[in-house]
């Protein structure tokens, strides 16, 4: 769905020579997932390598902060949307039947479409007995490519204010050519825009962190990787600014530790300037050499790919002796009198949860907490919550082959525009029927609509689990979206009503919410109709880019907000460029939060900053706390005025 002056081969763009293919991906961001593939990129190609290097983060893709490429064409990215000729309308209503996403409605005298909620599956028009619709296509994001000295350079770049990123990350992988050295950025997490990233990779190389916040993200991402059967391997960045137990979880599990990337303060002030971790300590890049010789000899034992693709599984917080439990429906309030605070961060590392962390315990007993990062949730290694109820969530359906009735037509396959129905051929290579791979499936219906054997059956999804939790410092929503799943956005929406409902029940006015990072589905629902969101950013080049982009994403949705620079003294100069920026975006900086190694070492005791000791980051974020939560109240008496 790739628009424009892009070369093209059989839907594949550039010369098909031999290609290795690393996805560097991370469970969260700010591991230094972007710091090791552009400082790999470079190295290789210096040694001679034929190398490219893609952004596939494509909500914050901060490649080109560190590589400073000239981008030699611009093209667009598009997904056919539904266009109605009233002319031929009947209002029969078989199109909104059609659509799953509810992305189109007929109404007695009028249709109804909503473009942003658009798939571009095509059900609608498929299901149109008057061929009163047609699709056309709406721009939702960019491929950008040129180079970077050595390196062919490749970015997605999903448009603000758009919701949904496998699209972008499809067109800009079309794009690039296949041979040499294949370096994927990925997004972080571990739901659908890393995995339409990784699903095509020889090899995964998953960058973490030694904390308890990097542990826990890592094994996500690890489940996610095997879930793909595909060969991986770890690098640790910051090594020896926590603990052991990200090494002896990967020894446990038999996982190769291929890269050990020390906690200098010259890699982070390299990085705070957009600058090479190489350039600045040479010897890492003896290192980033010998991790591509490792990943070329993981790559080699890549299995083939399985007839029957494995099964997408969600995996939840079942710790908990209360895991057990039956579901239970809660009833939704109203919540018109509850404040709502939610703090985002245009990307992963910013401190966001370890601020959320130490609001809570400010807060003393006045807030519900609600952590609405439900991909890669951090919360509650901090909080430590006691669960009193879980409730499976199910945002959507996923198709099912009944392999017995399929007679290997491939109408459905025909239709099908997101790979996700697969051949299934017998030993001597004869077509037996077709499967459904459900990491890709999306969920349209348009297979089991148009299935003439009625052999594809939509059943309802399993995409995670949410729940109600007591911690030391009060009530507590929060869930887990399932490995490699989707309808983040309608997890993340219900995660906030229900704790705006339990604040009810309690008898609290206010709600702490710890947002998804990013632009995406899931910020979008984290921040929308909020009273008060505050934006956690970083003194880098990298930061100020993501800033920029959250902060168009705010002021579009017309959300108050405010800014906080974390670890401001890192580098001074981009904490005054933020506090300038910030100015004429209307967002004023309520606090600054000095660089402190006792962060890391509350998050090893599982404590917030504030309860483990009265140091810098400790008073800063006091002082924060209450600049918040004076703006928190008169935004709260304005809209009451109102």
């Amino acid at each position: 769905m790739t628009e424009s002056g892009l070369a093209r081969d059989g839907g594949r763009a550039g010369e098909m020579t031999a290609c290795l293919t690393i996805a560097v991906a991370s469970g969260k961001g700010g591991t230094g997932k972007t710091t090791v593939a552009v400082n790999l990129a470079a190295c290789l190609a210096e040694a001679g390598e034929s190398v490219t290097y893609v952004d596939c983060d494509v909500e914050e893709p901060n490649g080109h902060v560190f590589l400073a490429p000239r981008l030699d064409s611009r093209s667009k990215v598009s997904i056919h949307v539904p266009e109605v000729d009233k002319s031929r309308c009947t209002y029969c209503g078989a199109c909104g039947k059609a659509c799953r996403y509810s992305a189109i409605l007929a109404l007695p005298k009028q249709v109804l479409t909503f473009p942003k909620l658009c798939h571009g599956c095509g059900g609608c028009a498929l299901s149109c007995p008057e061929n009163a619709i047609r699709e056309v296509p709406r721009t939702i994001g960019w491929v950008e490519q040129g180079g970077a000295g050595k390196v062919v350079f490749s970015q997605g770049k999903l448009n603000v204010g758009e919701a949904m990123a496998p699209p972008v990350i499809r067109g800009v992988l079309e794009a690039v050519p296949k041979r040499g050295a294949l370096i994927l950025d990925a997004p972080p997490g571990t739901s659908c825009p890393v995995i339409e990233t990784a699903k095509s990779a020889d090899v995964v190389l998953l960058v973490t962190e030694p904390t308890p916040f990097g542990l826990n993200d890592l094994m996500l991402a690890v489940e996610m990787t095997r879930a793909l059967g595909l060969p991986f391997g770890v690098a640790i960045n910051k090594d020896g600014s926590g603990n052991e137990a990200v090494s002896d979880y990967c020894a446990r599990e038999g996982i190769p530790v291929l890269l050990r990337i020390p906690h200098d303060l010259r890699i982070a002030r390299a990085y705070s300037r957009g600058e090479m971790m190489v350039d600045e300590v040479p010897e890492v890049g003896a290192r980033l050499n010998a991790l591509y010789r490792h990943l070329q000899e993981l790559a080699s034992t890549k299995p083939k790919r399985r007839a029957q693709p494995v099964k997408k599984r969600a995996t939840f917080l079942d710790e908990s002796p209360s895991a057990g439990l039956l579901s239970e429906t809660v009833q939704l309030g109203r919540g018109d009198k509850i404040r709502e605070l939610v703090v985002i961060s245009g990307k992963g590392g910013t401190g966001k949860t370890s601020i959320v962390a130490s609001f809570a315990a400010l807060a003393g007993n006045d807030a519900v907490l609600a952590d609405c990062d439900v991909d890669a949730a951090d919360l509650h290694l901090v909080l430590s919550p006691k669960v009193h109820r879980k409730t499976p969530f199910s945002g959507g359906q996923e198709a099912v082959m009944d392999e017995s009735s399929c007679t290997a037509c491939g109408i459905c396959a025909a239709h099908c525009r997101f790979e996700a129905i697969l051949p299934v051929t017998g030993g001597e290579g004869e077509l037996r029927h077709y499967t459904v791979d459900p990491v890709s499936c999306e969920g349209c219906g348009v297979c089991a609509d148009i299935c003439p054997e009625r052999a594809i059956s939509m059943m309802p999804s399993l995409n995670g689990e949410w729940f109600i939790s007591d911690c030391r410092h009060g009530p507590m929503v929060h869930a887990k979206l399932g490995i490699a799943q989707e309808n983040s956005g309608k997890l993340v929406s219900l995660v906030r009503n229900e704790a705006k409902a339990l604040a009810e029940r309690k008898g609290r006015d206010l709600v702490i919410c710890d947002g998804s990072p990013g632009i995406g589905c899931p910020v979008i629902a984290s921040i929308a109709g909020a009273h008060m969101v505050l934006l956690v950013t970083e003194t880098s080049r990298s930061g100020l880019h993501d800033l920029k982009r959250v902060a168009e994403l705010c002021g579009q949705m017309e959300v108050k907000a405010g800014v906080c620079i974390n670890k401001a003294d890192i580098n001074p100069r981009i904490a005054e460029e933020i506090e300038t920026k910030a100015a004429g975006w209307n967002m004023p900086v309520w606090g600054r939060i000095h660089h402190d190694e006792q962060v890391t070492a509350a998050q090893l005791e599982a404590r917030s900053v504030v309860e483990h000791c009265n140091g810098k980051a400790a008073r800063d974020i006091r002082k924060l706390w209450e600049r918040v939560k004076a703006a928190l109240e008169r935004e709260c008496d304005s809209r009451s005025q109102r």
